[in-house]
């Protein structure tokens, strides 16, 4: 079936229409209200917690039905884009802060999905040069979703999080309370006053990089690496 860009019905004062989405009838990405893309996150993803740097809001529409969710936005430290890729700033990439897929969703979904978002953002955001993502190693398979999604691989790293109540909280819920990426909601407020009670666990985390303008990867300042195999946990 053609796959093609999606456009608002309601044209703009210069006559064009705004790109929403990109797919074909019986699977797409589209726009979806902020509110609602936070409640299924909150209600669905493995985190239960929505990033409030995120802009972007795609849902997953499977034969007409709302199965999935992307949200992309500023990378985590938006003041570190430069030191991964020469000349980047917080206009020039974003970071695929959360990703969810229903289980009635069919095998390889989510990577179909991802590759349907970029078209989107290729589309809708020329500024953008590259995206960032996180493979938590809670999710296991080291980030096969993103090689399949041909995604370059730049190594790993171990994160500090924070666990209270069997949920988890990057460490940065805690120590970072007055920047932009500060999460300032009631819940978060309420969490931190219990500081004392949380456990630390470091967890492994897998960086890939998607460069929408492939001119701009020769700028990047880490080392590409050979895609870890999924069953290979050494």
């Amino acid at each position: 079936m053609q796959k093609d860009l999606i456009y608002d019905n309601q044209q703009t004062l210069f006559g064009a229409r705004e790109i929403i989405g990109f797919g074909s009838n019986d699977f797409y990405v589209k726009e979806i209200e902020r509110k609602l893309a936070n409640d299924l996150i909150v209600k669905n993803h493995y985190s239960k917690k929505y990033f409030n740097n995120s802009y972007i809001h795609l849902g997953v529409f499977i034969c007409g039905e709302l199965l999935g969710v992307l949200q992309y936005g500023h990378l985590m430290n938006p003041q570190s884009s430069s030191s991964i890729v020469d000349g980047s700033d917080s206009y020039s990439c974003l970071e695929l802060n959360r990703m969810w897929l229903d289980d009635k969703a069919k095998r390889n979904s989510e990577t179909k999905a991802i590759s349907y978002s970029l078209r989107y953002i290729r589309s809708k955001f020329p500024k953008i040069k590259w995206i960032q993502s996180f493979a938590d190693e809670r999710c296991g398979c080291f980030g096969i979703v993103y090689q399949a999604a041909s995604f370059s691989f730049y190594g790993e790293h171990e994160s500090e999080f924070y666990v209270l109540d069997n949920e988890y909280y990057h460490s940065t819920y805690f120590t970072n309370t007055t920047g932009k990426s500060a999460s300032k909601s009631k819940k978060a407020e309420e969490t931190r006053k219990r500081i004392d009670e949380v456990k630390k666990e470091k967890l492994r985390q897998f960086r890939y990089i998607k460069f929408i303008d492939k001119r701009w990867k020769k700028k990047c300042l880490l080392k590409e690496q050979p895609y870890l195999k999924y069953y290979n946990s050494d």
